[in-house]
């Protein structure tokens, strides 16, 4: 792909721009609202992957990369970029990408991922042979920056312990972790939780 900072740059940002607006080619016109400060940052156009082509599924020919940012911002399909002093407050952003806060307010614009984790070992609808030492494995991410820890819970929250991470640890990438795990057969409740470098737990 191409840095969207160097396109910006090539034709030019008049004084007053703040936001971005992409718009995808998709039947739903997706379109999102993107501060300018982060399109000069990282964020990237997207042609290919793995040394071809982006497959239409993946947004062919052009998606818009916004790392350690939400998925809806990363706009597949890409047609439009306009440059504007202020959002649009698109459909997609207010009435889809709203987040309901414990106040009852709506907060819109949540662009940062926070840290998440998932185990990916056992879960879903894997049986386990029986009772003895496995390794249980998962990822962890975060869109503030690198992990830092990730923690494990084998009785439903009651007792966390830490897990193994792997590196390298980059920020904004997936960090694997793992933990020796010796399972006597009975029913438990596995979860883990994350911490990156911003302390965000």
């Amino acid at each position: 792909g191409v840095s969207l900072a160097l396109l910006l740059r090539e034709v030019g940002v008049k004084p007053g721009a703040s936001w971005v607006i992409a718009e995808g080619a998709d039947a739903c016109r997706m379109q999102r609202s993107i501060p300018l400060a982060k399109a000069l940052d990282d964020t990237l156009l997207a042609y290919g992957q793995n040394g071809e082509p982006i497959r239409p599924g993946q947004g062919y020919p052009l998606r818009l990369v916004v790392p350690g940012w939400e998925g809806s911002t990363h706009v597949k399909w890409l047609q439009r970029l306009q440059v504007t002093d202020q959002p649009y407050m698109t459909r997609d952003e207010t009435s889809k990408y709203s987040d309901l806060m414990p106040d009852g307010k709506a907060r819109i614009f949540t662009f940062v991922l926070e840290a998440k984790s998932v185990v990916t070992f056992p879960s879903g609808g894997q049986k386990l042979g029986g009772p003895g030492l496995y390794e249980l494995t998962g990822l962890a991410w975060s869109g503030r920056g690198r992990i830092e820890r990730v923690e494990v819970t084998l009785d439903g929250a009651r007792n966390w312990q830490d897990a193994q991470i792997q590196e390298p640890r980059l920020p904004l990438a997936f960090t694997r972790f793992r933990l020796s795990w010796r399972w006597d057969g009975s029913e438990v409740t596995i979860a883990s939780r994350s911490t990156d470098e911003s302390g965000y737990v």
